[in-house]
């Protein structure tokens, strides 16, 4: 009270509740949540066990889906990782970030998570991959500790970091955790520890010996990003955060198998989302709204205290997550431009809850990706179903319809969640389509999208 007291003398006729102001102002911000988002780099969402996955136990990522909610439509607008995580950082589409192809850098005059949380008193820190330029824009403190290479052999961590990040101040922190796992090559984790022959394969995949121990390779790895969860979980823990802080798990992009990364295939675009708060988000919860990584950003405002930001394409779903809301959008959308990750092909994609809509805007030539479909590796995947179509009817018709795809593809989620059967010539669908495809090109126009005229040399 004598420093008040003092104030008030050397300024005369400013009352005692000024300073009384900025000390409640000063602890509004100590006591706002802290955020802690942890992001996985091309995760199966159907491999974890908490989403019904056989394969392996995810016992950390499972921990937090019993403590708190579980969303089982939120989707990916772009499956590749600079897309995707430009979208999340600014709440805006691809076309409108500029990050839409891969490794292209975004616009220099918009913002991301690192201004708009910031505005409301946190700290914003990341700690693992980056893959988001320029520095303007994604001004991240880098926090030491994990993998910044995605395709590095090794993946060794540290949480010193993210425990001195955390008790440095008073003020509260939104932290992304970006591991690298289970990105290619899959050299970490403990493979011997899986039994190859047991694996239960994706009804896209061609079953034979090269896949299944690539994907025993793809699996120790998703359970070594297990491992990382539960490191982060312990962290919090010890520094009593916690229970004070909204724990978000993403799981990024589908895997770098057929029909995942790099299309807009539901398993490329569909996407874990876990959340755990106990304060406001109820245990042992699941919600099938419609979001998106767009919705992210907004959601994180909302949940500190932000108003709404006019000028990005997400909107807060912060109420779907406190079991207020059942629904959230309409429509989700999808985008892929193939160069430089191989020839231009581009795709655009819609969908509800129930019906998906693929339009393949150069249907004419076949689909390649530089890095999936290199047959000098006899190893790859790839080059093993090749092998395979030589003699089964199912890897042909596979191979062929990854290469291969005509202009319209239509699928029923409900009955065909794996989308192995095309409706799209089928007469009792042509009245939604024809709606679908119109919702499609309205969200094109309004984004600027120039459809082919984007999928070329940048």
């Amino acid at each position: 009270m004598k420093s008040i007291k003092f104030l008030s003398l050397l300024i005369p006729g400013v009352p005692l509740t000024f300073s009384c102001e900025v000390t409640k102002a000063e602890n509004d911000i100590q006591k706002k949540p802290n955020i802690v988002v942890i992001m996985a780099d091309d995760l199966a969402t159907n491999e974890l066990s908490c989403y019904g996955g056989k394969n392996v136990k995810t016992t950390n990522i499972d921990r937090l889906a019993n403590e708190g909610i579980l969303l089982g439509n939120n989707y990916a607008s772009a499956t590749m990782s600079v897309p995707i995580r430009a979208s999340l950082y600014t709440g805006l589409y691809p076309a409108r970030h500029g990050s839409f192809q891969n490794h292209k850098t975004s616009y220099s005059n918009i913002k991301s998570v690192t201004h708009y949380l910031p505005d409301i008193g946190y700290r914003v820190g990341r700690t693992g991959k980056q893959h988001t330029t320029p520095k303007s824009v994604y001004d991240f403190e880098e926090i030491p500790g994990f993998e910044v290479n995605c395709v590095s052999s090794t993946a060794n961590y540290s949480t010193d970091g993210i425990e001195e990040f955390i008790e440095r101040d008073n003020k509260p922190f939104c932290l992304f955790v970006c591991s690298i796992h289970p990105h290619a090559p899959w050299t970490w984790g403990n493979p011997e520890e899986i039994d190859a022959d047991k694996i239960v394969l994706p009804p896209n995949t061609v079953d034979n010996a090269i896949t299944r121990n690539l994907f025993r390779n793809y699996l120790a790895e998703v359970k070594a990003l297990d491992e990382e969860v539960g490191a982060v979980l312990q962290v919090l823990e010890k520094t009593n955060t916690l229970d004070n802080t909204l724990v978000i798990f993403l799981g990024e992009q589908g895997p770098q198998f057929p029909f995942g990364k790099w299309t807009c295939y539901r398993y490329g675009q569909n996407s874990a989302f876990i959340a755990r708060y106990p304060h406001k988000i109820k245990s042992k919860t699941t919600s099938d709204a419609l979001v998106q990584y767009e919705d992210i950003l907004p959601t994180l405002i909302d949940f500190g205290g932000g108003e709404a930001v006019d000028d990005i394409d997400g909107r807060s779903f912060l109420k779907v997550l406190y079991g207020e809301h059942d629904d959230h959008r309409n429509w989700t959308y999808g985008i892929h431009n193939n160069i430089p990750e191989g020839t231009a092909y581009p795709i655009r994609s819609i969908q509800d809850k129930r019906y998906k809509l693929i339009i393949n805007l150069t249907p004419d030539v076949d689909y390649f990706e530089k890095h999936l479909m290199n047959v000098k590796n006899k190893r790859s995947a790839w080059a093993s179903w090749l092998e395979s179509a030589k003699t089964s009817v199912v890897a042909k018709e596979l191979t062929e319809r990854y290469m291969k795809r005509p202009a319209v593809e239509f699928y029923d989620l409900k009955n065909d969640s794996w989308e192995m059967n095309n409706l799209a010539d089928n007469k009792e669908y042509a009245s939604r389509i024809s709606v679908m495809k119109s919702e499609l090109e309205k969200w094109m126009a309004q984004q600027g999208d120039k459809g082919v005229a984007m999928d070329i040399e940048f």
